[in-house]
């Protein structure tokens, strides 16, 4: 009926009018989105160590937004108003780094057809962020390791010696213990690197910010593109939680622009994510929905999804409730009422 969809409609609209709300109360932390314990922990690191000008080392998988924190640390830093330069160590050919990070003179090499500045003079007074730091070349850590100590750098082709002041950042997706044991990374410059750490989560991990997320992402998106998409539906918004999201927050990016460009109205519907990954929805529903026959009494819906939700959650009853949209307390209380009705084992 037209009618029951432009309910429906209106209650979606108060609800992510709501989201957009607690975007701008909570949530929202620079460049930075979500409510969850671990990423407020990112946030409190962030704060600590902001105002300071220790190096950090910045870890997480790939499309966690490694280089967001690091923008937010500079954003939050007395530096804020320099410069902030990112260069990507696993992106350039390991020919051109040397001269991307040090500069060089004219006639330095072949086709150094002119003097050109470095990284660490580009961003001289402010941040400096060196992404993927475990792809660079050893005999180049060896020479970033001397710049570190000495605050200077010497472009190729020059004998002097150039002054920097230059608050080093420092992002890989490698574990850093390992990335040093395989040799891809020179335990003396992650002890200059790591001064202050600060571990990305990834977003399978933290699931809870998915709807803030997703709607800063939607609200964002569609003013880039000068789209009406406004918010999603609930059911575009489970097709999300459905998903494990390998490739992160850069993948739920990606899902959510092209959504919003295809969209016509102001609501992103679940088929608007097609080309789906059919595959990962299926597994997924296999492992995270609860099938019931109809005419299930509702009280033993609740207690089979509640079980059910503290089984995923490996018994931790803190993401249980906050899956489920209810209070901790509310949730014990639940559970005592089962225990009392020998519906559940007191080890349970």
């Amino acid at each position: 009926m037209p009618g029951d969809h432009t309910i429906e409609l209106d209650v979606t609209r108060r609800e992510n009018e709501l989201l957009k709300r607690q975007l701008q109360d909570r949530g929202v932390y620079g460049e930075l989105v979500g409510n969850s314990d671990s990423i407020r922990t990112v946030y409190t690191l962030i704060e600590q160590v902001a105002p300071s000008s220790a190096s950090v080392l910045i870890t997480g998988e790939s499309g966690t937004g490694k280089e967001l924190v690091a923008r937010t640390i500079h954003n939050m830093s007395p530096r804020r108003d320099k410069p902030f330069v990112a260069i990507n160590c696993s992106a350039i050919p390991e020919s051109l780094m040397e001269s991307e990070l040090f500069g060089h003179e004219k006639g330095a090499f072949t086709g150094a057809a002119s003097r050109r500045q470095g990284c660490f003079e580009l961003a001289d007074t402010g941040t400096l962020l060196l992404d993927e730091i475990g792809e660079m070349p050893a005999l180049l850590q060896a020479k970033l390791l001397r710049v570190i100590e000495e605050r200077a750098v010497r472009r190729l082709g020059s004998r002097k010696e150039i002054n920097v002041d230059v608050r080093l950042l420092a992002a890989t997706n490698r574990h850093p213990q390992q990335a040093v044991s395989e040799g891809k990374l020179r335990s003396d410059l992650l002890y200059r690197l790591n001064v202050f750490g600060i571990h990305l989560p990834p977003l399978g991990e933290r699931k809870e910010d998915l709807p803030l997320l997703a709607q800063h992402l939607v609200t964002q998106l569609a003013e880039k593109h000068g789209r009406p998409a406004r918010f999603l539906s609930p059911a575009a918004l489970t097709a999300l939680q459905f998903h494990s999201w390998p490739g992160n927050v850069r993948e739920l990016r990606n899902v959510i622009e092209r959504a919003v460009i295809i969209c016509s109205g102001e609501q992103i519907e679940r088929h608007h994510f097609a080309p789906y990954p059919i595959e990962q929805r299926e597994r997924l529903r296999n492992e995270d929905t609860l099938t019931l026959p109809v005419g299930t009494p509702l009280e033993e819906v609740e207690r089979q999804m509640i079980m059910r939700t503290i089984q995923k959650t490996k018994n931790n009853k803190t993401r249980a409730a906050e899956l489920l949209g209810i209070s901790l307390k509310t949730l014990h209380n639940k559970l005592n009422l089962y225990r009392e009705r020998g519906l559940l084992h007191d080890d349970e």
